[in-house]
């Protein structure tokens, strides 16, 4: 009697896509249009938001938004970096001859995953710290 084997486990992209979406919904929210407005192209901020309502709605909420974006690319970090290195030690998903792909699979994860928290990152400091910043640089 012979045991069956596990079907082959493979890192899958869609933690990295979920959290490269959030922080782009940062980054359209609230950052670019505190960019835009900076840079003197206000009108360009009424233009968008009287074509895309939904945005004042999403910034009305941004600690909200930031929040959940957050938790998404934490989430997405201890999956690339934790959960799927481990599934993969333990699965026979990359063998010698499917080695390369799992590689490149890991690097296009991890890519995605440090695009997210740059995103982020910048988001963050556009929405929450630009204004104090220039607050106490106008006194």
């Amino acid at each position: 009697m012979t045991m069956a084997s596990a079907p082959p486990v493979r890192e899958s992209p869609w933690p990295a896509y979920l959290s490269l979406f959030a922080s782009l919904s940062t980054l359209v929210c609230c950052a670019l249009p505190a960019l835009f407005v900076l840079l003197g192209l206000g009108a360009s901020v009424a233009s968008a938001l009287s074509a895309l309502p939904w945005l004042v709605a999403l910034s009305r909420h941004k600690a909200w938004v930031f929040a959940g974006s957050g938790l998404l690319v934490a989430a997405t970090a201890w999956y690339v970096y934790a959960l799927a290195p481990a599934l993969l030690r333990r699965s026979a998903a990359c063998s010698d001859d499917d080695a390369s792909a799992c590689a490149r699979a890991s690097r296009l994860s991890r890519a995605m995953l440090l695009t997210s928290a740059a995103i982020y990152v910048v988001g963050f400091a556009m929405a929450f710290l630009l204004g104090p910043v220039l607050t106490a640089l106008d006194r």
